[in-house]
């Protein structure tokens, strides 16, 4: 594609030119890479992107590029895309390479046959971009990213991550291809729905990112000085370089004010802006207002009919225009404002009635142009800005069907939702007819996009209003699709007793026979909802009824759907070799009938059955399976997805990958809607282990907001952590029994996670009984012990299910055995057994917990006098906390050494005490007798007696309470360490 000439040199970015020149040679050497270009509006990303494709159009490069435009909330899909495609279209060296790839026609209006299926056409895409890469080396140039619809930057995250950029597994040389994306980065507020996109991208091997910095001063007067013909004074460049600050757009605008009779310099850009604008002549300006209603870019038959004058006068008022650099010609006869700004300050400028009557002069010409999915979601925008409610309805339907057809849910949401805010200002008479042009309808279509797009609570919303659409007339089929659909959504956002509740209602309102799809998808969410609230037998009982019926009807994905759900109600459940066989088998149904949520289900249920069955490795390649299908199908921030963040995280804690677990818990959170904070939880676990204790801060902000059952549990998780090792007992038992009492079903049934909570609880109740008593309060450590017990049963009532007593899988079990040496040693001491039993049962996998258990277990062999044991024990446990950076581990372990002289130590110099009397000492200042010290050191009361001896005679001190004061005095211990 041509670009626009510039007539002044590039200026002060030689560097980042010389990157991108680079990059171009490395890509025509076969070492396809990316660079994102990044910058404020106006500091020259366009400028230098231009040269760039200039150097590569000159060194036989084939150059596409595409711009993203700012529609508003029309969000055509794939806008840059279909601009690229177009230009190959249009030339006849590419007809055979188009040929070969048809499923992209439908970007082009080519085809008739829907893209259901987004994969094929990224993949399309992606090979028709590499074959053109056969022909010539190519670049691919997308401009202003921060405007981009949702669709194109999968279709982008697709192509860099998998699509163009990757060497083949032979070895062999990837395309001959270079991608340059730019944005404007002062756009790009904390929500952006670009930043997650580029965080993730910056971290593939082949794509780098470029910031182009505002310019510094000295370059700023250069290029002031090359853009004005006739000199300029002194005082007047550095006011010019003083308002510009950097900036290459405002520097130049500012230039090309100075000649107006206005005099000085204006005080914003907008008035820059006009300013130069208004020195056009009238039609000029016309033209301009005209163009701004258009949007950035406008072709130049749209123009002409828009503006309906005659020829020559349009064609003069063009000259002006670009001869002053406000448009810029482009390929396929289209003119677009030089920069975006520029278009922005005239489009404000315009009169609300002239702003209407433009934007319908441009919806009835886009209308007459016959190509309605093309057009529909440009035509929506002007007739809404036009207020012709009637024609503006018709559009965004058609826009959201061009939507779902293209595979953009968060597009066709946004269609919808414009829909029915107008549904109600349409006359009847004036709305589309047709078979589900009817208000409820079309809200549950609106409801099954938000799911689609990952916002479960738009989605509840949604439905809701659908049923106060129902009425006594409806028909009692769509009545119960709106209800069972609620329970669906009800389920996503954990209001388990209302989706049962509505479940029931459906299945009342149609019969089982005759068999119909509604009756068998109205029994597959009943069967989900009743799980969900205890009713197992009710459960099993339909989900084997339904899969009858939906084997009789062959309707495939419904079968898929209470396979899954029987996986879990029948036999041993997903973690048995039989019921992982079900999950395979409804993954293939699933597949096969193109339902990505149902399949999403399947590969969630695999991974948590090989968790469960402590295959911890085994359950990464389903999570990865699993995350690339909702990634082609749109739906990452959907139910399934989002737990398989959380699950793919919790692998990485739990292997002790916790850097790998941090990196994508970071990215994630870019990502993710705010109800999906809590799959970044295994990051403040991690966080929790390495001492940062302002995790639990963070985690208390997942307990904000509407209830979330999996927030929930995760952040009791972390913060009953958080307390059991800051040593506070009541806080850790009562974040245990306030996590299991938010999470306890309405059948009373107690969480799976009760028995981890528990165990973490108790953690900290045997610190504090064994601490009491070691000062000799008995009644203290003896409340606290009978808290023990009665929190090690839940721990073992929860660690089986069920009326046949199931056990939980390898983790619910070792959690059992943890909590069980816990309660232990908070009722009568340290049991080498219970925790030679704990070290055993973690070894599933969890290298962290085990060496918590393992610390434990050195106590334990000390306090029983097989010190070789406990020093082996305390080694394996340093090994891993020092590996995993735990260190509030790591200095217990050390502590335990020290104390049991589990290893040799060397006294510090410039103490005259021993490392053994320094122990002492420490526990002197804390008011310890000499018995209660001799238990803290593992040593007996005489021993401790007679290194008491030993530090007076060298402290020269007459009594211990002289000892510690003189020890305070000289530095030997801080009050910080003997704060007991």
């Amino acid at each position: 594609m041509s670009q626009a000439s510039f007539s002044t040199p590039l200026i002060g970015r030689d560097d980042e030119f010389a990157r991108l020149a680079g990059v171009l040679e490395r890509a025509r050497g076969g070492d396809a890479r990316a660079v994102l270009v990044a910058g404020d509006a106006g500091v020259g990303k366009t400028r230098v992107l231009d040269e760039a494709a200039g150097r590569a159009r000159a060194d036989g490069m084939i150059v596409l590029t595409g711009h993203c435009v700012d529609l508003g909330d029309v969000g055509l899909p794939y806008l840059p895309f279909t601009e690229v495609l177009g230009v190959v279209a249009g030339d006849d060296r590419f007809a055979g390479v188009l040929a070969a790839h048809p499923v992209v026609g439908r970007l082009l209006g080519g085809g008739t046959d829907a893209v259901s299926d987004r994969l094929r056409l990224f993949e399309g895409i992606a090979g028709l971009l590499a074959d053109l890469a056969d022909i010539a080396p190519v670049l691919l140039v997308l401009e202003d990213l921060h405007w981009a619809d949702q669709s194109s930057r999968d279709l982008l995250r697709f192509l860099l991550s998998r699509g163009i950029l990757q060497r083949a597994a032979s070895g062999a040389p990837a395309h001959r291809l270079a991608v340059f994306a730019s944005y404007r980065a002062d756009d790009l507020h904390r929500r952006h729905p670009l930043r997650p996109l580029l965080a993730e991208l910056v971290r593939l091997p082949a794509v780098e990112r470029l910031e182009l910095r505002p310019m510094a001063d000295a370059e700023v007067t250069e290029l002031v000085r090359a853009v004005q013909e006739q000199p300029l004074p002194d005082t007047t460049v550095r006011r010019i370089v003083e308002r510009a600050e950097g900036n290459a757009f405002y520097a130049e605008e500012l230039v090309a004010a100075t000649d107006t009779e206005a005099g000085g310099v204006p005080s914003g850009l907008a008035d820059v802006l006009l300013i130069r604008f208004e020195q056009l002549s009238d039609t000029a300006q016309q033209v301009l207002r005209t163009a701004a209603v258009a949007g950035r870019r406008v072709e130049d038959d749209l123009l002409r009919g828009a503006v309906g004058i005659p020829e020559e006068e349009l064609e003069s008022a063009l000259r002006e225009a670009v001869g002053r650099q406000l448009l810029v010609p482009g390929d396929g006869d289209t003119y677009a404002f030089r920069h975006a700004l520029a278009r922005e300050a005239v489009y404000a400028d315009l009169l609300p009635g002239e702003r209407a009557r433009l934007h319908g002069t441009f919806a009835r010409l886009l209308a007459g142009r016959g190509r309605p999915d093309d057009t529909a979601a440009e035509r929506a925008h002007h007739y809404r800005e036009s207020h012709d409610l009637a024609e503006a309805l018709a559009a965004s339907l058609e826009a959201a069907a061009h939507a779902h057809r293209v595979g953009a849910p968060a597009e066709e949401l946004r269609h919808l939702e414009t829909a029915l805010d107008l549904w109600s200002s349409v006359e009847p008479a004036a709305r589309p007819s047709g078979e589900g042009n009817d208000r409820v309808t079309l809200t549950l279509r609106a409801s099954a996009a938000a799911a689609h797009a990952g916002e479960s609570h738009r989605a509840v919303s949604l439905t809701r209003s659908a049923l106060a659409g129902v009425g006594h007339d409806t028909d009692n089929e769509l009545a119960a699709r709106v209800r069972y659909t609620l329970a669906g959504n009800l389920l996503d956002v954990d209001s388990l007793t209302a989706a049962f509740a509505y479940s029931s209602e459906a299945l009342s309102l149609i019969p089982a026979e005759p068999p119909s799809r509604t009756w068998v998808w109205a029994a597959a969410t009943h069967v989900l909802a009743a799980r969900q609230v205890g009713e197992n037998e009710t459960a099993l009982r339909v989900a084997r009824e339904a899969l009858r019926t939906a084997e009789q009807l062959q309707v495939t994905d419904a079968r898929a759907d209470l396979l899954i759900s029987l996986a879990g109600l029948e036999g041993g459940g997903r973690r048995t070799p039989e019921g992982r066989e079900r999950l395979r088998e409804a993954r293939e149904l699933a597949r096969r009938s193109g339902n990505a949520p149902v399949e999403m289900r399947a590969l969630f249920n695999l991974a948590v059955g090989c968790f469960e069955s402590g295959d911890l490795e085994g359950c990464l390649p389903w999570l990865t399976e699993g995350l690339d299908r909702a990634r082609r199908a749109g739906l990452l921030s959907s139910p399934y997805p989002l737990e398989m963040r959380y699950l793919q995280l919790l692998m990485l804690y739990t292997l002790g990958r916790w850097d790998e677990c941090l990196t994508a818990a970071a990215a994630d959170t870019e990502v993710l809607p705010a109800a999906g904070g809590y799959t970044a939880a295994p990051a403040l676990y991690v966080a929790l282990a390495r001492g940062d204790f302002e995790a639990a801060e963070r985690a208390r902000v997942l307990l904000r907001g509407p209830f979330d059952w999996m927030g929930t549990l995760v952040a009791g998780i972390a913060l009953t952590d958080a307390a059991a090792l800051r040593g506070d007992a009541e806080a850790a038992v009562e974040q245990m029994r306030s996590t299991v009492a938010a999470l306890t079903d309405d059948a009373g049934t107690l969480p799976d996670a009760t028995v981890r909570l528990a165990a973490l609880a108790l953690s900290a109740v045997a610190d504090l009984a064994a601490e009491l008593r070691l000062t000799g309060d008995g009644t203290g450590a003896r409340r606290w012990a009978d808290t023990a017990t009665e929190l090690v049963e839940l721990a073992r009532t929860t660690a089986v299910r069920g009326g046949d007593g199931t056990p939980q899988g390898p983790e619910g079990m070792a959690w059992l055995a943890r909590a069980e040496a816990e309660w232990a040693r908070a009722v009568t001491g340290p049991d080498v057994h219970a925790w030679a039993k704990a070290v055993a049962a973690f070894d599933y996998g969890d290298d962290y917990e085990r060496a918590r258990c393992r610390l434990r277990h050195a106590e334990a062999l000390l306090a029983a006098e097989d010190r070789e044991a406990a020093a082996a024990e305390a080694r394996a446990a340093r090994e891993t906390a020092a590996r995993l950076g735990a260190t509030p581990l790591l200095e217990r372990v050390d502590a335990l050494v020290r104390r049991g002289r589990l290893a040799e130590t060397t006294a510090d110099r410039s103490s005259p005490l021993t490392a053994r009397e320094q122990d002492v000492l420490h526990l002197l200042a804390l008011g310890r007798s000499n018995r209660q010290i001799g238990e803290e050191l593992y040593i007996t009361g005489k021993t401790a007696s007679v290194h008491v001896s030993n530090i007076l005679a060298k402290l020269g001190a007459a009594s211990r309470t002289e000892a510690v004061a003189i020890a305070y005095r000289e530095g030997l211990i801080t009050r910080e360490e003997t704060v007991g």
